[in-house]
């Protein structure tokens, strides 16, 4: 299976960076080789003057399982790809713990993510446009720069672009069972739709994907191969940044500290005079941009004090604002048409499932985690869709376990606008050990009914006459559940993360306390210092986040090259 979109054909350039000399001082220096830092390489290299640093605490992207679009199975709670973190007991979950995949290898999450391709609605980045004050944020310019990247499948358009490096591909399969949930969506009330990234993502369609020929395309392949021939580009893998060097008198970010096999190694950015000064660029994301401010002494000085790390800079939003999509993962057997369940159920099924992947790059091996979506409100007097709903051809127990025995179909349906806010902090100075993540699910009134809400329209899609002849039955949560109360525990038991961390470092305007950033994603009170990330985002977007973060990414390279 080894080919061009499978292996890992460049080379990267590593450099001895024990040895203090001018080869260790760069214009940029990008922590996190994810689905902003990749873009972000390749970007600030287009100027051959500007010497560009990318640090990545995991390994090169080259296993098998990540290029393969159902290896998202194999990566997860992987030590190879994943971070492996874990969320705090959630009371909103009836005491449970989460899984928390984050990406720990070049491409970061785009690397072990569902592939899904999502803007998000208009209504999102209005929000961000009224908590930043800026106008740049607008759908508007975040369409433009949506396109500036986009290779879309069909014709260039007013919505899509053609030519750029992220491939956005149309599904290479379709199963007959996701055409009847569809149709039954349709006869419910959600109409039929081909494109969820016009700006209202209302409908029910199959969803376009981040696939390039029936590959994963994570951004270490759309983004850092090409730029990794250049040679003002270095690449450093399996280095774990320690702290940002900030002065804590000038409050100027100079460099960054990073352990590499054992090695405490100092890098530094440029400083030829004020107006030439180099930038650190944090894209470790939403969980690990917190850690590394929390390290350096940027964050909460209660907090901080604690663990004795010297304040640098009190800001007591960093760490907080946490968001994320809950999905509730609705089960139901189905009778008398084929679900992979069953088809992969045998050797010789699985033998078939492979042979028809190598041959063809096509059928169960290529699809993404989920294949049919839709957008869908959970009451009317939402302004706006604010359900996704992700639906696939299988089930199990949990991810990691064998697909059930039977035929059955799950329907993952989350709410796009939560309004409970977590926080993630580190517990340690340690800089391996895990953080304290804390989402806090299902901590208001409004997302507790907004579930309740989603799981009877669940009921209601299902039990639609198109699903009629397959005699659905409600395996999880089951149909005891009735009241209000009843299936608010239902949402706390079935509840897990779609992984979609956001806003822990989030954008405001001068006034607003816990804004980590500006509106250019400058840090507050620090010189020469960005976080370009997930964590960024005032308020979640109505959607998978992975697009949006590159859209992000874009904007900095507009702000960083004045373009």
């Amino acid at each position: 299976m080894v080919n061009n979109e499978y292996s890992a054909p460049y080379t990267y350039k590593y450099r001895d960076m024990t040895q203090a000399s001018s080869q260790n001082t760069y214009d940029y220096i990008i922590i996190g080789a994810g689905s902003a830092g990749c873009m972000l390489a390749k970007r600030l290299t287009e100027n051959p003057a500007k010497r560009v640093l990318l640090i990545e605490a995991g390994k090169n992207d080259n296993y098998i399982w990540i290029h393969v679009p159902v290896g998202y199975l194999y990566c997860i709670d992987n030590p190879r790809a994943d971070w492996r973190f874990k969320t705090a007991a959630e009371k909103g979950l009836n005491g449970r713990s989460l899984l928390y995949p984050r990406g720990r290898v070049l491409g970061g999450c785009s690397s072990i993510n569902g592939m899904i391709y999502m803007r998000g609605q208009e209504g999102d980045y209005a929000s961000w446009v009224n908590a930043t004050g800026d106008d740049s944020w607008s759908w508007q310019n975040a369409l433009r720069r949506y396109k500036s990247f986009e290779d879309y499948h069909g014709a260039a358009n007013q919505w899509h672009g053609k030519g750029g490096e992220w491939t956005v591909s149309q599904q290479r399969l379709r199963w007959p069972i996701m055409d009847v949930f569809k149709e039954a969506a349709v006869e419910a009330g959600i109409p039929a739709s081909d494109d969820f990234n016009q700006g209202d993502n209302f409908g029910v369609g199959y969803f376009d994907v981040s696939q390039r020929k029936g590959w994963r395309l994570n951004t270490s392949k759309a983004f850092l191969r090409d730029a990794a021939k250049r040679s003002n580009l270095t690449v450093i893998t399996e280095a774990m940044v320690n702290k940002l060097l900030i002065d804590p008198s000038s409050k100027n970010c100079f460099g960054v500290q990073y352990i590499q096999d054992g090695k405490t190694i100092d890098v530094r950015c440029t400083a030829a005079d004020a107006t030439n000064q180099g930038e650190v660029i944090l894209s470790a994301g939403a969980i690990g941009s917190v850690q590394v401010l929390e390290r350096s002494g940027v964050g909460s000085a209660t907090h901080l004090n604690k663990l004795g790390i010297p304040v640098i800079t009190d800001l007591p939003g960093v760490g907080e604002n946490l968001q994320d999509h809950l999905q509730l993962r609705m089960i139901y057997k189905v009778n008398g048409i084929k679900t992979l369940n069953t088809k992969a159920n045998s050797w010789f099924g699985k033998l078939l499932i492979g042979m028809e992947y190598v041959f063809k790059r096509s059928g169960p091996m290529s699809m993404a985690p989920s294949q049919l979506g839709a957008f869908a409100y959970s009451s009317a007097d939402q302004p706006s869709a604010n359900l996704e709903y992700h639906v696939q051809p299988l089930s199990l127990e949990k991810f990691g376990e064998d697909l059930h025995s039977f035929n059955a179909i799950t329907a993952s349906v989350c709410n796009l606008r939560p309004t409970s806010r977590g926080s993630v902090h580190i517990s340690s100075t340690d800089p391996e050990a895990p953080p304290v993540i804390a989402p806090n699910y299902l901590s208001t009134d409004e997302d507790r009914k907004v579930a309740a809400d989603a799981l009877r329209l669940t009921r209601k899609i299902v039990e639609s006459p198109a699903l009629k002849p397959y005699a659905p039955d409600e395996y999880k949560p089951g149909k005891q559940y009735q009241s209000d109360e009843e299936l608010i525990k239902a949402a706390g038991d079935i509840g897990t993360t779609i992984f979609h961390p956001v806003g822990t470092c989030k954008m405001g305007r001068d006034d607003d306390p816990m804004a980590v950033l500006d509106s250019q994603l400058r840090v507050r009170g620090i010189h020469h210092l960005r976080v370009v990330d997930a964590s960024a985002m005032p308020t979640i977007t109505s959607g998978n986040t992975a697009a949006p973060t590159m859209m992000i990414a874009q904007r900095a390279v507009e702000l960083l090259t004045g373009e």
